[in-house]
């Protein structure tokens, strides 16, 4: 309830109290830039943490039921032994499906490295095979010891060795995000300190007289908490929707391409979460204001 109360009283202020805070000068443009510029990158900090939650997510999960078996046997026997191998995978328990690039395919998983005019006869190039898990999974190591024994020239790769790092990576992304917004959050705090440190200092002679008259300390430091919290608000709200602007103007590759720059953005009820950007904005604001309203009040004493 005393939280409700000082938000209610914030937002309804007292006429005569404002007048102590000057309307504007460069504590106002200072404290809406502050909170505008802020909140627009809060705003990329959030989708950039969002995005790599997500694709680590993909990562994890997509590449956690996949395999790949590499089929390294001469030319004469390579047909043999990759039918071999596509019959242990049927009766392997845990896997959903199994089948055996053709040419073209992996021809077109080379031609970035060796041009689209590449001939696999040419090279000893081994088949693949894509293995796609259920839900279960399956029995990896079960599976290398048959393939040793009755496929000599095939080689099971999970994808764990390479799979752990990329997911780390995006974890530590989706880490630096969050850890954006509240370094974010605390330079504001810094700016809006600085606000209003300055306009206390510009007010120090009125304040002065207030306290002559009888006014406390309490009621001169809400005059400032109040304005130069509604001032982050606004400025913050006018950054949040420049950045969500920014943010949808962004391109899209879909929901089938794994590109990350593509993909920073929102998806879902993800969008309402930006909206909580002013809110929390302000609080640094009264926060930060009330404390250096404390401090300078005390100061002038």
């Amino acid at each position: 309830m005393r939280i409700r109360a000082k938000v209610l009283g914030v937002l309804k202020g007292d006429t005569q109290a404002d007048r102590v805070v000057p309307p504007s000068g460069f504590t106002a443009q200072l404290t809406l830039f502050a909170a505008g510029a802020m909140a627009f990158l809060a705003v990329f900090a959030l989708a950039l943490s969002l995005a790599s939650g997500r694709l680590a997510d993909r990562w994890g999960n997509e590449l956690a039921q996949s395999a790949t078996i590499r089929i390294a046997a001469p030319a004469d026997q390579q047909a043999a032994q990759t039918a071999a191998a596509l019959r242990i995978l049927e009766t392997t328990r845990g896997v959903a499906q199994a089948r055996a690039f053709t040419d073209e395919e992996q021809a077109a998983l080379l031609a970035p490295w060796f041009g689209a005019e590449l001939d696999l006869d040419t090279l000893p190039v081994p088949r693949l095979i894509e293995v796609i898990e259920t839900d279960e999974g399956m029995d990896a190591a079960g599976l290398r010891l048959r393939l040793a024994a009755e496929v000599p020239g095939a080689v099971l790769d999970d994808h764990s060795r390479w799979r752990a790092p990329l997911v780390k990576a995006a974890s530590r992304l989706k880490l630096l995000g969050w850890s954006s917004i509240v370094l974010i959050a605390a330079v504001m705090a810094a700016m809006v300190t600085l606000a209003a440190n300055a306009a206390l200092a510009a007010n120090a002679q009125v304040i002065g007289v207030l306290r002559l008259v009888g006014a406390m300390d309490d009621y001169i430091a809400h005059a400032f908490i109040r304005r130069f919290t509604l001032r982050a608000l606004i400025g913050a709200c006018v950054g949040m929707v420049l950045g969500m602007i920014a943010v949808l103007l962004m391109p899209s590759g879909g929901d089938e391409t794994a590109s990350f720059l593509t993909g920073l953005g929102f998806q879902g009820l993800h969008w309402i979460l930006p909206l909580l950007i002013p809110p929390l904005a302000a609080g640094v604001a009264f926060a930060a204001t009330r404390l250096a309203a404390r401090r300078t009040l005390e100061g002038l004493t």
